[in-house]
């Protein structure tokens, strides 16, 4: 570990969701979001990630017609400050049956243990599209129905279905994730039935429940397969990584579903949905 790193902290005046799919796109490690704010923290000069950013705030203020102002700034950190922070703004999560920590806290007799190191952009339960999934996956998902969790990122979902008693196959098109899924699914004691880079058309099975923690274009583009994957009209699908303002729009692509139940949590919304009966 170097003695210091850069911490980068942009904030866009507009079009978050679109700096969140940017940056996704064209960072090697990841990001925290805090107060409307990207912070991310590398060893190397981030100048090239400025330049970008202020690239794509321009290129993207005249495809809207919009005035994009975005804020960034970098400083530099000593790397045994940032650690000794970070462990102590780490706090564990109760959602649902899941208690959901860290390696150095303790798990919480009673509840269903879940061990997740916060790194990168990959998902702890803190954000609420996950954190509304996880309560979606505790209320629905039982032992031995067979899961798909489809852009599984850190795959604390998959495990947390595994942990249920689930068959689970993970996939994600990103092979960073594929790595972070199975070192998770290892630290937690669960072991998947199949674990593959791409997305859920490749699989051969159908199943109880397909999970997909994704965002809503894509779900939106994703909506026959993910349709396709269920195995017949008692199958559920969980979506999530909604913006409320584009519920409808995802709505409108699976109007041949009914909505069983919408968790909400803050701005962010998870849809937990059956096929309408013909």
């Amino acid at each position: 570990m170097n003695e210091y790193y850069y911490e980068l902290i942009i904030k866009p005046n507009a079009h978050h969701n679109l700096f969140e799919d940017f940056l996704n796109d064209i960072l090697p490690l990841g990001y925290e979001e805090r107060d409307a704010s990207f912070i991310i923290r590398l060893e190397e000069d981030p100048q090239t990630i400025v330049w970008g950013v202020e690239q794509f705030a321009e290129a993207l203020g005249k495809a809207t017609s919009t005035s994009i102002d975005v804020d960034v700034s970098v400083a530099k950190r000593k790397n045994s400050d940032w650690v000794a922070e970070y462990q102590k703004s780490v706090t564990p999560l109760q959602i649902g049956k899941f208690y959901i920590h860290p390696t150095w806290s303790e798990p919480k007799e009673g509840s269903v243990d879940i061990v997740i190191d916060p790194a990168l952009a990959f998902g702890t339960g803190h954000h609420p599209t996950t954190a509304t999934c996880l309560e979606a996956v505790s209320k629905y998902v039982k032992e031995g129905m067979e899961i798909c969790d489809v852009g599984c990122g850190s795959g604390i979902l998959a495990i947390a279905a595994a942990k249920l008693g689930a068959v689970v196959d993970a996939c994600d098109t990103d092979p960073l994730s594929i790595e972070n899924t199975k070192k998770n699914a290892e630290l937690n004691a669960v072991s998947f039935r199949s674990v593959w880079q791409g997305s859920v058309d490749k699989s051969e099975n159908k199943y109880d429940v397909v999970i997909a923690n994704i965002v809503a274009d894509v779900l939106v583009f994703l909506q026959k397969e993910l349709k396709n994957a269920l195995r017949d009209e008692k199958s559920l699908l969980i979506l999530s990584g909604i913006m409320d303002k584009y519920e409808q729009k995802v709505l409108a692509s699976y109007d041949d579903c009914e909505v069983i139940e919408r968790i909400r949590q803050n701005e962010w919304v998870s849809l937990v949905l059956k096929k309408k009966e013909i």
